[in-house]
């Protein structure tokens, strides 16, 4: 997955190039004179207003929006009509610092329009909305309409309906059913004043002052406080997204597990970065939890240690070396073979051509030794310029990192960037045509994507394949709270492609030597559960380590209140019954709001 900085800077400025050309704008005849805010909302996703503008529509200011390309104020009907379906709040957009107040009586004069966050590429729900308004204040100082309780009682278990499939599988047109679905129940508050009380964070704050709760506390939980996110058809319904109305620096800096005790209350958004949202006017006081950073156990010597850590564009001008350099050492206790993911060349995402990264390992091995490790050998090849994705200039790649008192490299010359590492058998053993190699660089299925790095190595005596592998990010995908549900996974086709290609080569090693010991790890870019790891799996080919750890301990990320797996280490049949193998998830990262990194690192311990 695409680093969340890098994405959602990207996002935000195709955010406010969109806040006008995204809005849906439908023809509908006239509606009556009189018009409240539940006529504009509708019963369905739409407004069966939209296109049409209404005239003296009144209302409660509930919360005003002065930041951002989307400013605004929402208002709400203190009288309701007595359908559940139809919302009783609705944001008005006025482009500029809107000139109302919480408490204000209004009536508001606009255009009724829908607005889809990000674009209609994206796919999401839209967001009903008053445009080009003129406001009219009654009265101000009035009280605001009470909010509605959000909590495990009131949200449904089950997440969302299946889309029209006459509508390409949208839900936009289909009747809510606040009481049975999830994302129609939280729909049916779009606009409104809501509130939950003492929920415990399950995304910890990011750098964009927004953090996750979840008001369904027993729902899929981690040992540590997270919500799992265990399959497609098992979602987490009471996971909202927390922003604040007031100022940055009163935003609470949370870690997962944290509380906030009392009420959080303000009005129900929606948003290209997580769906609802609860754009906070009251934040609820934070209680720490104490989480803190696990620690793995040191190998012992008859073990090798294989890690995978994805240190998320790492270059030699971040400040981070001495932290990963500490992680390393201290929380994964030294492995024998690290496998790095987002190593950049030698200035980072400067485009200049260059693309030597020993610049950058360096800096990260005497890191390593600084913090009391050991000297570390590498071992990598340089990609070709900018055709690996990732940040444009920064030519990430996977390396190599091995402990030379414990376990050696097997150099083969003859691996570079263009040319696929190939299978041989010696004296009845497999071997790489060339160590360090690539697995068919010029395939399809790796362009503009990290091409995967085999390697040898000998610990104690014994050969163990391991090979390093970055696959395609979900860029693209839809969001869970997407209008087409289910939502597409379009990433999807170019990582089933890579999986078959990984898959097949080291088939390619078994069938050569039936008891070869082969690794593949690195960041996945997907779920234990995947189709992706189900072709990587193959027919017994592989097989997944971390389904050794129980279920609510299994992820190596946090996204939008979903502890995930995206990042694996799988095994030969060799090292999977014979060798002892122990997996261990190592949460230093993805659960705290300082992160080094937004992947966990993970270590496998087995005897060859």
């Amino acid at each position: 997955m695409p680093s969340k900085r890098t994405a959602r800077i990207g996002a935000l400025t195709v955010a406010a190039v969109c806040s006008t050309v995204s809005a849906v704008v439908l023809t509908t005849p006239a509606q009556a004179d009189t018009v409240h805010i539940h006529d504009i909302q509708g019963t369905t996703r739409t407004s069966p207003l939209a296109g049409t503008k209404v005239t003296d529509v009144p209302g409660i200011v509930t919360g005003v929006r002065t930041y951002g390309s989307s400013k605004g104020f929402w208002f709400q009907d203190p009288t309701p009509d007595a359908d559940p379906a139809t919302s009783e709040g609705v944001f008005v957009f006025t482009s500029s610092a809107p000139k109302v107040a919480v408490g204000d009586s209004v009536t508001v004069t606009g255009t009724v329009s829908e607005y889809v966050p990000g674009g209609a590429s994206t796919g999401n729900q839209s967001v009903t909305e008053v445009t080009k308004p003129t406001v009219t204040v009654v009265a101000g100082g009035n009280p605001v309409p009470a909010a509605t309780v959000v909590d495990a009682r009131s949200v449904p278990d089950d997440y969302a309906p299946a889309g029209d499939t006459a509508a390409g599988g949208s839900v936009n047109a289909l009747t809510l059913q606040p009481a049975t679905y999830a994302l129609d129940y939280y729909e049916s508050l779009e606009g409104m004043n809501v509130q939950v009380a003492d929920t415990r964070v399950v995304t910890a704050t990011d750098p964009y002052t927004e953090l996750w709760v979840t008001v369904k506390p027993h729902e899929h939980a981690t040992r540590r406080g997270g919500t799992v996110y265990g399959s497609y058809t098992s979602q987490n319904t009471g996971r909202i997204q927390i922003q604040s109305l007031g100022a940055t620096a009163d935003f609470p800096t949370a870690n997962v597990g944290d509380k906030l005790t009392g009420t959080t209350a303000g009005p129900l958004d929606y948003n290209q970065f997580g769906g609802y949202t609860l754009v906070a006017n009251q934040l609820g006081t934070l209680q720490k939890g104490g989480l803190e950073r696990e620690t793995t156990r040191k190998q012992s010597r008859g073990e090798l240690a294989v890690a995978t850590y994805n240190v998320e564009n790492l270059d030699p001008g971040d400040g981070t070396f001495a932290a990963h350099a500490s992680a390393i050492v201290n929380n994964l206790n030294s492995p024998d073979i690290v496998s790095l993911e987002e190593i950049q060349d030698n200035n980072g995402a400067t485009d200049d051509g260059t693309v030597a990264a020993d610049q950058t390992v360096q800096k990260l091995i005497d890191a390593i030794v600084a913090a009391g490790g050991p000297a570390y050998d590498w071992r990598s090849i340089d990609p070709v310029n900018d055709q690996d994705g990732g940040e444009p200039g920064g030519n990430i790649r996977q390396v190599f990192l091995f402990n030379p008192e414990r376990v050696s490299f097997t150099d083969r010359a003859g691996g570079d960037s263009t040319t696929a590492v190939g299978v041989t058998k010696v004296h009845g053993k497999a071997q790489l045509t060339a160590s360090p190699g690539r697995i068919d660089p010029a395939n399809a299925a790796w362009k503009s994507s990290r091409k995967p790095l085999a390697g040898e190595f000998v610990f104690r005596g014994h050969t163990v394949f391991v090979i390093a592998n970055h696959l395609n990010s979900k860029g693209g995908d839809q969001g869970l709270t997407a209008q087409y549900q289910p939502p597409a996974r379009s990433s999807e086709v170019q990582r089933h492609a890579q999986a078959t290609e990984v898959n097949a080569f080291v088939d390619e090693i078994l069938k050569t030597q039936k008891n070869a010991d082969v690794i593949a790890l690195g960041d996945i870019n997907d779920f234990e559960f995947s189709d992706t790891a189900k072709i990587l799996e193959g027919d017994g080919e592989l097989w997944s380590a971390i389904k050794s750890l129980p279920k609510s301990q299994r992820y190596t990320y946090d996204y939008q209140g979903n502890a995930q797996v995206l990042d694996q280490i799988l095994v030969s049949p060799s090292i999977r019954k014979d060798c002892g193998l122990e997996y261990d998830s190592v949460h230093i990262n993805s659960e705290f709001s300082d992160q080094i990194s937004d992947h966990d690192p993970q270590v496998l311990r087995f005897r060859p």
